[in-house]
């Protein structure tokens, strides 16, 4: 028998599988900071913010983090820069600003 014949493959019990077919444990994106391929970057403007929180039910990273209820920050380690939650925000108080503009005015800060 040839070392790539899977021909049976239906028959095989969990002993015939090689180890690199298994998932020792989980995967989160927790462990992976991921918000490093972002072009724009979500900035919230505080004076215009009502924490409705719309922006927290739509992002799909949950990258939306809140405190007592409210938005408390903007997680930029696991923003992929989507723009969602500026699409959705009913008061206009998130902006999708240019990455690498956005690095330039924090570090004239």
């Amino acid at each position: 028998m040839s070392k790539w014949n899977f021909n049976d493959i239906v028959k095989w019990g969990p002993g015939r599988h090689e180890p690199g077919a298994t998932i020792p444990e989980s995967g989160t994106a927790d462990d992976y900071e991921t918000g490093g391929w972002r072009t724009d970057r979500p900035v919230r403007d505080q004076e215009k913010c009502n924490d409705c929180m719309i922006c927290f039910f739509a992002c799909p990273d949950s990258s939306i983090l809140v405190n007592n209820g409210k938005l408390a920050e903007i997680d930029l380690k696991h923003c992929k820069g989507c723009g969602i939650c500026a699409q959705v925000c009913p008061r206009d108080a998130i902006e999708m600003v240019n990455e690498i503009e956005a690095e330039k005015e924090e570090e004239e800060k």
